[in-house]
């Protein structure tokens, strides 16, 4: 399959390292909308010196022809070989559980939360540890194509600021927000916050060193981070709500993740997730709830409402929820979703993964799984979602959830987005020639590998410590 793409074009003065104020033509797929794939074959982007795109034109038109004779005799067409899409967004990172990732699984949520996370988060007391950590996940995400990403940090101020300079230290894109929790029946005595005095002020420190650092330039913006609704008082609730009011920064948090969390809040504020953190203030356009596994058609609709998100997680679902969100649901009645991986309890940093099973939870969900029922009364009908759907959901779903410029191949966006070599060494995508154009990213959205991400861009520049060169 190498002769599908025509040979790398370098014209451009910093080859494919730098993209920017360059006509970039390649072998375009982005997802805009749900269930929709455009392929732009041939097609150009022109990159500002911003790093956001300034023009698309489709391969054959008068506007082609014209930019990239103007651009060629100006020394700045660059030709990309391989497949491209925008960069993934991974919408729920636990950062300071990279280190346990793949450990203690097999327990219950509130155990593993107990013996095995409480205990190493306590650890990022130690602001090396924290930076050591920090800057490996940062790098590893990267180079797997997650360009941007919205971080849980743990409960320390200076570490949860090592965060966020790794982030943009490396040119990721994230939302970085320092754990809250000063529940004394449900965190650890090690580990929580001693008042609501001090929960708010750390959240406001952190924010502030983000707003203040020299070199940040919009990499990073902070988010307003609730643990989830057992982990706080009332009165922290109210006043986190309150400065989300305030500042109208992000909120995240977890929301309806299992039996015990849906249990929990329902027996302690006499409603449901959705609803206590609505009533607190918590609930805005810029929330985004990870899992919602046990959300009611209610709770979707004040969702949709509010204006807010739902972090799907697929593959931690699988350990710790006890049930399987029903995706297509949330899509029908307008609630934007984009997708997370959910470090560590989700035991892979792959968003290629979690697209992957993305689509195997729905069918799952679908179909049904208990094989002593019948088949027309196993599972719930109309609940699968395609790759396509998925794509859209780690891309321009993603970017929408969070209100940033990201995910799309589109005038104003941010030229964020990676390559996939299917000849690339080690790699595990093989082409045959006769794939239709949905075939032909679905085979690499399924089988590629990160041996097969070669490059990463974001704002036109490659990232990564170990990137290769054109």
């Amino acid at each position: 399959m190498t002769d599908q793409w025509p040979a790398p074009h370098r014209s451009g003065p910093h080859g494919w390292a730098d993209l920017r104020n360059c006509v970039v033509s390649g072998d375009w797929f982005h997802a805009p909308v749900a269930g929709r794939l455009e392929r732009m074959a041939g097609g150009l982007l022109e990159i500002g010196a911003d790093g956001r795109i300034a023009a698309v034109c489709h391969a054959g038109s008068e506007q082609h022809r014209t930019l990239a004779r103007e651009a060629a005799q100006a020394g700045r067409l660059v030709t990309l070989d391989g497949l491209l899409i925008p960069g993934l967004v991974d919408l729920h990172v636990h950062a300071p559980q990279y280190p346990q990732l793949g450990k203690g699984l097999d327990q219950p949520l509130e155990v593993w939360l107990q013996r095995y996370t409480f205990p190493l988060e306590a650890r990022y007391a130690d602001r090396l540890f924290a930076r050591s950590v920090y800057r490996r996940l940062v790098a590893d995400l990267l180079a797997g194509g997650t360009t941007t990403a919205l971080y849980f940090a743990s409960r320390h101020v200076e570490a949860t600021c090592e965060l966020a300079d790794a982030c943009i230290e490396a040119r990721q894109r994230a939302l970085v927000g320092r754990v809250v929790m000063d529940n004394p029946d449900q965190c650890p005595d090690f580990y929580r916050d001693a008042s609501v005095a001090e929960g708010v002020a750390a959240t406001r420190a952190v924010a502030a060193h983000i707003a203040a650092h020299p070199a940040n330039a919009g990499w990073v913006r902070p988010v307003i981070t609730p643990r989830f609704l057992p982990s706080c008082t009332d009165d922290m609730l109210h006043a986190l709500g309150d400065l989300a009011g305030e500042c109208g920064c992000h909120v995240q948090t977890h929301c309806a993740e299992s039996d015990w969390a849906r249990d929990y809040g329902q027996a302690r504020f006499g409603h449901s997730d959705m609803e206590a953190l609505d009533r607190f203030g918590l609930l805005t356009r810029h929330t985004v709830l990870a899992h919602g596994n046990f959300i009611t058609a209610s709770d979707m609709d004040l969702l949709a409402r509010r204006g807010g998100a739902v972090a799907h997680c697929p593959l931690s679902n699988a350990w710790f929820a006890n049930a399987v969100f029903p995706l297509r649901v949330a899509l029908d009645k307008g609630v934007r979703v984009g997708l997370g991986t959910d470090i560590a309890g989700g035991p892979s940093a792959s968003m290629m993964g979690t697209m992957r099973m993305t689509v195997a939870a729905s069918r799952m969900l679908r179909d049904g799984v208990d094989p002593d029922r019948p088949a027309a009364e196993r599972g719930r009908p109309g609940s699968a979602v395609d790759m396509m759907t998925a794509f859209h959901l780690a891309t321009a779903g993603g970017g929408d959830a969070l209100d940033l410029p990201v995910g799309r191949f589109a005038p104003g966006q941010h030229f964020d987005a990676l390559r996939i070599d299917p000849d690339a060494p080690l790699g595990t995508m093989r082409l045959w020639g006769d794939e239709s154009d949905e075939d032909l990213l679905a085979t690499a959205l399924y089988t590629a590998s990160r041996a097969n991400i070669t490059h990463v861009w974001t704002d036109g520049q490659q990232t990564g410590q170990g990137a290769r060169p054109a």
